[in-house]
């Protein structure tokens, strides 16, 4: 389903807060921290002219994100830098000076860092992130999972020294549990959607999501015309979106945020101009993306400056898995995991929409922007799915249980 963004912010200016947040300045500082990052390496944009052809649109081009930081996930990017911003934080006013990332590994920025514990809640891949920011800079974190989080994902949380504290329940469930427990002890909660009052730090969050994105527009000899970008609570298209719109303005590209159709919050919120918190259904297979209300701060720039919102079903999930594992000659494989093809799903969806191609102005001339958001993060599940091992994909670069950085399969 498709609808065009008929909110009454629509087409309004980012707020100069927002804008802040994600323009140029910052993405710099952002793209500066992660420079010091041990195994940083910009993740592929992957080219599908095959694709492409096959579905009548001018290029397709893939940010591969399933080879971020040895996480398999984008979501590498936000939580940890939100927790090492906070951690540098917390050094500069303990003792008294600016601290600078450089010193991050210093005897007395880790003993300011070895007093801060960290917790969230998380479906996997946000709750990996924040364990392995904690464990960079030697602090606490504590990680709550719902009952629906899988044990291998649990585990891969649990090897960065976190402790995994499991909620019986949904996600918004384990979400109120470690906010109660963090208040009663103490702790400072790093989530990756903001509330009323909470929202610096989610803002971080997306603001450690710009680099991937500002690393693909360095890849592009042209910029492209159309995005597609998955959204659970929102804040990575919000970050993605909003950068653009500050870098393009008025020129930006068309943007759509896809969701699935048992979790669409964003769509519903796009469609009732308000912030709707859904009720809970049937489970999605797009796992990373099942959440029942949006982000404050993404809804705020997505009401702005997305141009569309659409969902997409189950078997559109898996079928983009699938042609991404198994592409068309002369195309790379890519290895997508559950969430991370979504983008894809939605193009696909779209092109088959005459409506939403007429609104949306796309067309045999149009240059696609996707993001696989995620790798085989859970590998038996992905060749359950697929009927694919995910060591065998094209001989693919990609994530790899137990690295601690990039690792070739």
């Amino acid at each position: 389903m498709f609808i065009a963004n008929r909110t009454a912010d629509y087409g309004k200016p980012l707020s100069q807060e927002d804008a802040a947040l994600l323009g140029a300045e910052a993405a710099s500082q952002t793209e500066r921290f992660l420079s010091h990052r041990e195994g940083h390496a910009e993740t592929p944009l992957r080219a599908l002219p095959g694709l492409a052809g096959q579905l009548g649109v001018g290029s397709i081009h893939v940010k591969d994100e399933g080879l971020r930081l040895g996480l398999g996930s984008f979501k590498a990017l936000g939580g940890s830098y939100a927790v090492i911003r906070l951690a540098l934080e917390e050094a500069s006013r303990r003792l008294g000076r600016n601290v600078d990332v450089a010193e991050l590994q210093s005897p007395e920025v880790r003993a300011v860092s070895a007093g801060l514990t960290v917790a969230c809640a998380t479906d996997g891949n946000h709750g990996r992130s924040v364990a392995q920011g904690a464990s960079l800079i030697g602090a606490r974190a504590m990680i709550f999972v719902h009952s629906g989080v899988s044990r291998k994902r649990a585990d891969e949380i649990a090897r960065f020294g976190a402790e995994v504290i499991r909620v019986e329940g949904n996600y918004d469930e384990s979400v109120a549990e470690a906010n109660r427990v963090a208040e009663q002890n103490g702790w400072t909660v790093v989530s990756d959607t903001a509330w009323p009052g909470y929202e610096r730090i989610p803002g971080l969050v997306m603001q450690g999501y710009v680099p991937l994105l500002r690393e693909a527009l360095r890849a592009m000899s042209e910029p492209p015309t159309h995005v597609f970008m998955q959204a659970g609570v929102g804040g990575v298209a919000a970050a993605i979106a909003g950068h653009l719109a500050v870098t393009f303005g008025a020129a930006r590209p068309r943007f759509v945020v896809v969701e699935p159709a048992r979790a669409a919050c964003v769509f519903e919120t796009a469609k009732a101009d308000r912030i709707v918190r859904i009720e809970h259904g049937e489970p999605t297979v797009m796992a990373m993306l099942e959440c029942y209300e949006p982000s404050l701060v993404a809804w705020r720039i997505l009401s702005r400056v997305a141009d569309g919102f659409m969902t997409v079903e189950e078997e559109d999930a898996v079928s983009a898995m699938r042609r991404l594992g198994r592409p068309l000659e002369g195309d790379p494989a890519i290895v997508a995991g559950e969430s991370g093809g979504v983008g894809l799903a939605g193009l696909i969806r779209a092109l088959g929409n005459e409506r939403a191609c007429r609104m949306l102005q796309l067309d045999a001339l149009s240059r696609i922007f996707l993001v696989n958001t995620e790798g085989a993060t859970d590998p038996g599940l992905y060749e359950k799915l697929t009927g694919l091992r995910p060591e065998a994909v094209g001989g693919a670069v990609g994530f790899r249980f137990g690295a601690g950085t990039n690792a070739e399969i």
